[in-house]
């Protein structure tokens, strides 16, 4: 990650691109989520065409026009709006580098080209040592791996220069906090932002028994999901069904979620006290117990 404002910290949402039924776009809604996620789930950070968000799915344009768009709902609204600018090939994440910068985005995020790709393995320890040299503007990493050990070394090795080391596996999360992971990336964040808020909380109040319950529960419905097939559509199903903002189909390839999947995912929130239902005056989520 690159240029941001201040250092990334806390969580941060990897948003969904909402689309129409015909796979358009829906930038109307933008401004409703960016309010949900500050009210109803305390999340004041958002990593935007990502995986979830389907950014190489979308054109340059496309992205282009998302990023805007968020930018521009969030402000005065969010803290930080990092864009992620990988693509298949260096001229186009350069483009979108610029692009965000030139947006007032406060930060970008980026993937190497993954086709056509380097033949060198590293580890992202080693790829960080020296990194600052090569790129001055260097202010993080987003570790979306569950390899802990590269990750304590990546905390271990760079305590001293203030990086953001953000997290990137939502079942896991309580484990890198231990090793000192700065922040957090993922998608559970749109609809379970203020549980997980409260492990954090915990965390830092060294209530490791309420952290732990918390991630307990976490870990159940992301369990139970994964095994029932869980990716960028199922995310859009269940954003969808929590906070009442239509996120619409994803883009072709992939296909909607089923209203199986949808059913028994509604119920695993309910018997988790997960869900609370747009429009009720008791809406807010109750704490685990």
């Amino acid at each position: 990650m690159a240029f941001p404002k201040k250092k990334l910290q806390g969580l941060v949402a990897a948003t969904i691109t909402p689309m129409t039924e015909n796979g358009e776009i829906n930038f109307p809604v933008i401004g409703q989520y960016v309010d949900y996620l500050v009210k109803e789930q305390g999340v004041k950070n958002i990593f935007v065409n990502g995986t979830t968000g389907e950014g190489l799915s979308l054109s340059i344009s496309e992205r282009r026009q998302v990023a805007e768009e968020w930018v521009r709902q969030g402000k005065n609204k969010l803290d930080q709006v990092v864009i992620h600018v990988g693509a298949l090939n260096l001229k186009e994440s350069q483009e979108l580098a610029q692009h965000a910068a030139e947006i007032g985005a406060d930060g970008i995020a980026v993937i190497a080209p993954f086709f056509f790709k380097s033949q060198n393995k590293v580890r992202a320890e080693e790829l960080l040592d020296g990194i600052q040299d090569k790129i001055p503007s260097f202010q993080g990493l987003k570790f979306s791996d569950t390899d802990l050990l590269d990750f304590g070394q990546c905390v271990d090795q760079n305590h001293q220069r203030q990086f953001a080391l953000l997290f990137g596996v939502d079942e896991q999360l309580l484990s890198a906090l231990v090793l000192g992971a700065t922040g957090a990336v993922g998608s559970t964040y749109n609809y379970l932002g203020k549980k997980t808020n409260q492990m954090l909380e915990a965390f830092e109040q060294k209530d490791l028994a309420s952290a732990l319950s918390y991630q307990f529960r976490i870990q159940r419905f992301i369990n139970y999901v994964i095994k029932l097939g869980f990716g960028v559509s199922q995310t859009k199903a269940i954003m969808t069904l929590v906070s009442g903002i239509p996120m619409g189909p994803p883009r072709l390839p992939l296909q909607k979620a089923t209203q199986e999947f949808t059913a028994n995912a509604e119920a695993k929130l309910k018997s988790l006290n997960f869900l609370s239902f747009p429009g009720l005056k008791d809406g807010n989520m109750e704490a685990c117990s």
